[in-house]
């Protein structure tokens, strides 16, 4: 475990080598900091909030530099302190690394820097100067005594790394605050292009996505979080027929050749995303789906009203476009195996199958054979393909009770009331605080009429004559947090009560179909049903085999899925032109910044004009629920440029300094 010699941070100040400490405070232990990759040390953290030097020979002064260089080439230039005093405590600190200047360029530094960070008009100019001015204010000795020797500095080996808070928590580390600067300028097409870099699936995501960034947006210290999905939507809709220009299988600079193939196994996110990417980079990619149409989950359980087959389908065509090639009705273990796609010439396999098998509720008298009985995924599925692709009639009846509390669950009540159920019942064994539906969903669900039952526990499916007649049920108290942070839940006793249904759908989750591999393909499973993979390289049991999305991670959504296709990619073109998988500083950074979050108390440090997010107009709920059209509407350019103004651009520059 890495110790600190001496650092400063949100302005408390540790010093171990005279065991002086000024003001201390709370601090993790550094269990991650021994070395950025193997066998080269971390000496030195540094970030917005402040620094840590980790062995006794970095110079400071270098260090600065560095850290300075990086965030002058971020500043965006639309303020003055940011786009000027940067540069100038650059060009001072590079004087002072050459050898030159006298200590009185250290009192011109710190004055610049203090400008800089209390006028700022964003984030990253606000936290800029901070750590500079840690060493300048606790550790002037070591700063003078570096420029007293008047020799060169000998440039360390530092990497650096920018982000913000949104970044962090968008699992394909989407740059949100440059799309968002983008919309600001008026310039749609660049802002489409920064989400793009990342996936192809924007006008998807920006309908469908949970808001990761969002839950982390700084904005909330203020008044509400920046809408950034509704902006995404946005930008994609508005540039909905950029795309048709700017790809194009000629448009690719560096092909691979013909024998270095790819297969990707499902044409769900996981695998639409590391397709995109693997062709970006040049190589030849088939896909192959076991269904007749790609999408995966995205096409088969996300309901018409939220997500248009039309967008996903435009946007998944990309591949196609980019020069590859989709083949449908082909399941892996029927038509094809592992086997089979070497022997053909592939020589890498990625397994993107997703987890489309539904979970039982454990209930007595439960059957998936009996009639009135459908797992949520397999609902939705028939309403998506028979009902609204090929107007086949469903019978639904008069009743339905969906047991879950997730996004499935809430799709399968509301499109029963769009397919004339009269009677919706959701029930939810904890209470609604502890659902982990997108809380949007529910309270959707609600404006339209389904009756909920929070708290409440299937026990027995009742049934006649094959069919099923309703739902025995029993009331639940919350217990005490389980390990996983969740309150338990214990049946309360004689609290057991009927709902009458003609249909019960259990929505708890899925799992992994195993028959697309046999036991000679060695590919190895977890004790929950999923892929094993290495966690560096998304790499399988077998070799040249990688796997990603819904089918290694259990049941997540579709940027998680996304963010995993893309970085099999990485792995798989590594594995391609090296043997094997190479290091990723930036993800290596993250995982470090991850790690000082914790010690993170200052929040917003200039005054920002409340001004809430923009309101999004939806369908009424009692025409709505009766049709299958999408509910949210998109919003006007003025709103978007209003609403891309709330944006406070916290980036954070961050530079580790090591070995080598």
């Amino acid at each position: 475990m890495a110790k600190v010699i001496f650092g400063a941070w949100d302005g408390d100040v540790i010093d171990n080598r005279t065991k002086k400490i000024f003001e201390i405070g709370e601090y993790p232990e550094f269990k991650d900091f021994d070395e950025f990759n193997p066998g080269n040390p971390i000496k030195a953290f540094f970030g917005g909030h402040g620094f840590f030097i980790f062995e006794k020979d970095v110079n400071l002064l270098d260090a600065a530099l560095q850290y300075m260089e990086r965030v002058a080439r971020e500043s965006c230039g639309k303020c003055t302190p940011c786009r000027v005093g940067t540069q100038i405590i650059r060009s001072k600190l590079e004087l002072l690394t050459r050898g030159e200047g006298s200590v009185a360029l250290l009192d011109e530094i710190e004055n610049i820097a203090e400008h800089v960070k209390f006028t700022s008009l964003c984030g990253l100019g606000q936290t800029a100067t901070v750590s500079v001015l840690g060493m300048l204010q606790y550790f002037r000795e070591e700063l003078e005594s570096e420029i007293a020797s008047r020799k060169p500095v000998s440039r360390q080996h530092c990497t650096t790394y920018v982000s913000a808070p949104c970044i962090e928590a968008c699992p394909s580390k989407v740059d949100v605050p440059r799309y968002i600067d983008y919309v600001k300028d008026g310039k749609f097409t660049h802002s489409l292009g920064v989400i793009l870099q990342k996936y192809p699936m924007a006008a998807t995501c920006g309908r469908v996505c949970v808001r990761f960034c969002e839950m982390a947006c700084r904005r909330t210290q203020v008044d509400e979080a920046v809408g950034i999905k509704v902006l995404k939507r946005f930008v994609a809709d508005h540039e909905r027929f950029v795309t048709n220009e700017w790809f194009s299988s000629y448009a690719i600079p560096d092909k691979k050749d013909a024998d270095l193939k790819v297969a990707v196994i499902g044409a769900g996110p996981a695998g639409i995303a590391a397709a995109y990417h693997l062709l970006l980079q040049g190589y030849p990619v088939d896909v192959y789906e076991a269904k007749a149409v790609p999408g995966g989950m995205a096409a088969t359980g996300i309901p018409e009203y939220r997500l248009p087959k039309a967008v996903l389908s435009k946007e998944i065509s990309i591949i196609e476009t980019l020069g590859g090639q989709i083949f449908y009705n082909r399941r892996m273990g029927r038509e094809f195996t592992l086997k089979s796609l070497f022997n053909n010439g592939y020589k890498a396999v990625f397994l993107g199958v997703g987890a489309h098998k539904g979970k039982t509720m454990g209930a007595v008298g439960e059957d998936p054979h009996l009639e009135g009985y459908a797992f949520g995924v397999d609902f939705l599925l028939r309403i998506n393909h028979d009902y609204i692709d090929r107007g086949i009639p469903m019978e639904l009846g008069e009743k339905m009770v969906v047991v879950g509390g997730g996004n499935v669950a809430m799709d399968c009540v509301r499109s029963a009331l769009r397919m004339g159920v009269r009677e919706v019942h959701l029930v939810y064994r904890r209470g609604r605080e502890e659902m982990p539906a997108d809380h949007e969903e529910v309270e959707g669900a609600e404006k339209e009429g389904v009756i909920f039952h929070f708290l409440t526990h299937p026990t027995r499916v009742i049934s006649e004559n094959g069919k099923v007649r309703g739902l025995e049920l029993i009331r639940m108290d919350l217990g005490e947090p389980d390990e996983s942070g969740r309150r338990s839940v214990t049946p309360k006793e004689d609290s057991e009560f009927t709902i009458e249904a003609d249909h019960v759908i259990p929505a708890i989750g899925q799992q992994v179909e195993h028959g697309f591999v046999v036991p000679e393909d060695n590919v190895g499973f977890s004790g929950w049903g999923t892929i094993q993979v290495k966690t560096e390289s998304l790499s399988t049991s077998r070799k040249g085999v990688f796997a990603g999305g819904d089918c290694v991670t259990g049941p997540a959504t579709l940027v998680q899925a996304m963010a995993q296709g893309a970085e099999a990619a990485r792995c798989i073109n590594d594995y391609l032109t090296c043997g094997r998988v190479r290091f990723n500083p930036e993800a290596r950074m993250s995982r470090l910044v991850d790690d000082v979050q914790p010690m993170i108390r200052t929040g917003v440090s200039i005054p920002i004009k409340h001004e809430y997010r923009v309101k999004i107009r939806e369908l009424d709920p009692d025409v709505r629920k009766k049709m299958f059209e999408e509910v949210e509407k998109p919003i006007s350019m003025e709103e978007a440029y209003r609403e891309a103004n709330r944006c406070m651009r916290c980036y954070r520059v961050y530079s580790v300094i090591t070995e080598q």
